[in-house]
């Protein structure tokens, strides 16, 4: 399989001088240049094949160029009309079948031709060198049929082909590029001999080039230089592969560009020769023997100059952009799905990605990125996808710049509300896995959630908690709270800088989990929340001790929402600062929790530096949805402690059950509890677990 060239075989250091045969063949590429340039709309380079027709009057040895360049030998009994033949895609660089379709006037009719015509992505109108009236019919009949057919301003591309150079001593070339200047749509020539093999092959090269490798949106021919699209490219793919951001490219980065674009390293003769040819061609392209942007760009041009656009199209089409240089969607969005029930998340090739990137960028050191250090972060993306809210969703330094566990932490938010944005900025900073990998090998799909229910526990890193309350119960200070913002920090930010999400990593049973808190209001007792504002790992629903019908709200929001859902609810009482107040509704907080069967609720104030615990709470829940024994790890208070001991040294029932139940983890009378099956043997079992649990908690 073709791996494609390397730079270094696209040109010679030493330059020869070009002969007269040269210069017309030169001169011929250059009014090509012109011709593409008016062809750049294009489509893009994911094609799946290149169809080239051969066309041309009887005789001119169409046939026998296809079944010369199949079986490398010429035929002596040759068929009316040739089978349509199929190059298989591992002949080019691009892995692009290549469909070749003979034309016979004694086969075919008119219409038939025509919809050959339109099905073509190329067209060679062959023509006989020794016969001058099949040339005059190229512009008398052949280029007029295709116009009438495509139109007067068609995009296809023609490539003129003269055969039975054998025949002659003379060539037609100087007539047929006076032709090329009054027909726009061609785009090359070339003489060659079916029956000597001469320039086959090169004359279906050409056709393919043609159209998989344009030079219109590369070069501007007057201007002699790169086109601003592609200038704008080939800076982000020297930004992306200049791993330490020192604006070179030193030769470990040369040879992981050219491993990624050619798969082979440069040896480092041929990487000092390429050095070499920059030095005299470029006064700083080269600085501490670094390749620097300008030598990088000259080296595109060169190759363009010398008519190997190839080198630069695969460089190009490596790093995702099509023949209008424009990212594809392929490319931003490979296919991903995510059955129901599942959620996205990054995995150890993303993070390590991720980190490797904070780090390039973070030019102090400082474990911070500064807002330029940001902004030059995202330059190889179009826009900078991340505004003021951002730093009020993750964690900041004193200064408010974001920390590497901020930076991580809002990309893991991220992946969890929008892969697909995910997706697209990996692909525009320059992800790339093993191999061929993409995007996809950075994100892991999650098991569906009702298997965590049946397990009773889930395997996922990132957790998302709704925060559900009235307004003015104090939700946003709450989720502030996972980011250890007071209520005094929280009132300094503007409104309209505030972010509905807020995440954090905490640690679950010794395993770093992520928590995500989703601020939701809720306007009035009759306002319907929508399914996505319920669907979550865990809820939490907050209420103002201090306000008598507060707790009415989230109380007719459990009973219409989550009474008969797997989804894990604790209720928050916030504001305990304040004076509590009794609450106008049927059953009082602790009561109403006791009858649903649901924790007590949870004392809460964010007057002072809020408490880790309630959070760490809410990612347990979130992790054993169905196991509420394991959220008793929450209470690592004297109480607990005693408890163990008293567990291990008299595991009576009735006695167990009773201090099971002052801390929450039990409700309902004894009996409810017991008759689960849970006997003496198991509940010392289990403490003697929590024990050992809560020792290495302590280290």
């Amino acid at each position: 399989m073709c791996s494609g060239p390397s730079i270094h075989s696209q040109f010679s250091v030493n330059m020869p001088r070009l002969s007269k045969k040269s210069h017309r063949y030169f001169e011929r590429a250059l009014i090509s240049a012109r011709r593409c340039q008016q062809r750049c709309s294009m489509g893009g380079s994911h094609r799946r094949g290149v169809r080239i027709l051969l066309l041309g009057d009887a005789g001119v040895g169409k046939t026998s160029l296809i079944l010369s360049l199949v079986s490398e030998e010429f035929p002596e009994q040759v068929p009316p009309r040739a089978e349509e033949i199929t190059i298989p895609p591992d002949v080019t660089p691009e892995k692009v079948p290549t469909h070749i379709v003979d034309y016979s006037e004694r086969e075919q009719n008119v219409e038939q031709l025509r919809a050959e015509i339109n099905r073509s992505d190329v067209i060679c109108i062959v023509y006989s060198v020794e016969d001058e009236d099949t040339l005059d019919r190229v512009t008398g009949h052949w280029l007029p049929l295709i116009r009438s057919t495509l139109g007067q301003q068609h995009q296809t591309p023609v490539i003129l082909v003269g055969n039975k150079v054998d025949l002659v001593d003379y060539s037609t070339m100087e007539i047929v590029l006076q032709t090329m200047m009054e027909y726009p749509e061609i785009e090359t020539c070339v003489e060659c001999s079916a029956r000597t093999l001469k320039n086959i092959s090169e004359m279906f090269y050409y056709a393919q080039k043609a159209v998989l490798h344009p030079t219109a949106p590369l070069y501007i021919l007057e201007e002699r230089d790169l086109t601003e699209k592609c200038k704008k490219a080939l800076i982000r793919i020297f930004k992306i592969c200049d791993t330490d951001n020192d604006n070179l490219l030193n030769d470990q980065e040369l040879n992981a560009f050219q491993r990624r674009c050619f798969n082979a390293p440069l040896n480092p003769q041929a990487l000092e020769e390429l050095k070499t040819v920059v030095r005299r061609n470029v006064s700083d392209g080269v600085h501490s023997d670094s390749l620097t942007l300008r030598g990088f760009l000259f080296l595109h041009r060169l190759f363009i100059q010398r008519g190997r656009h190839e080198t630069t199209w695969t460089v190009l089409r490596r790093f995702g952009y099509n023949d209008n240089l424009q990212l594809t969607k392929d490319y931003l969005f490979p296919p991903l799905r995510v059955p129901p029930g599942c959620s996205t998340e990054l995995n150890h090739a993303g993070y390590s990605f991720l980190s490797n990137l904070f780090e390039k960028y973070d030019r102090d050191s400082d474990g911070a990125l500064s807002p330029q250090e940001l902004i030059d972060l995202f330059s190889t993306c179009p826009i900078m996808p991340w505004g003021p809210d951002v730093l009020n969703s993750v964690h900041t330094n004193e200064k408010g710049w974001i920390t590497l566990q901020g930076y991580l932490a809002q990309w893991t938010l991220w992946t969890l509300l929008d892969v697909q944005r995910t997706l697209e900025y990996f692909a525009y900073l320059g992800y790339s896995g093993t191999g061929d990998d993409n995007q996809l090998s950075a994100i892991t799909v999650t098991r569906e959630k009702r298997i965590d229910l049946q397990k009773k526990q889930t395997m996922r890193n990132v957790y998302q908690c709704h925060v559900i309350g009235p307004r003015d119960s104090g939700k946003t200070t709450f989720c502030q709270g996972l980011l250890g913002r007071s209520l005094e920090e929280v009132q300094e930010i503007p409104e309209e800088k505030l972010s509905r999400h807020t995440i954090s990593t905490l640690q679950v049973y010794g395993q770093e989990k992520y928590l995500v808190l989703h601020d939701i209001d809720v306007h009035n007792i009759t306002d319907a929340l929508m399914p996505n504002e319920v669907q979550c790992d865990v809820a939490c629903l907050v209420y103002d001790v201090s306000n008598p019908k507060a707790f009415e709200y989230v109380a007719r929001i459990y009973l219409k929402y989550f009474s008969e859902s797997s989804i894990p609810v604790l209720f928050v009482a916030n504001k305990s600062d304040m004076s509590p107040v009794r609450q106008d509704y049927i059953l009082q907080p602790t009561a109403f929790c006791h009858k649903h069967k649901l924790p007590p609720p949870h004392i809460f104030s964010s007057a002072s530096q809020p408490k880790k615990d309630i959070y760490t709470k809410l990612a347990t829940m979130a992790a054993y949805p169905r196991f509420q024994a394991a959220w008793m790890l929450f209470y690592r208070s004297s109480t607990l402690r005693r408890l163990v001991h008293m567990l291990l040294l008299r595991p009576d029932p009735s006695y167990v059950a009773r201090h099971l139940k002052q801390l929450g983890v039990v409700v309902g009378e004894h009996s409810t509890w017991l008759k689960v099956g849970l006997g003496v043997a198991a509940i010392a079992a289990f403490a003697l677990l929590l024990a050992r649990a809560l020792r290495s908690g302590e280290r």
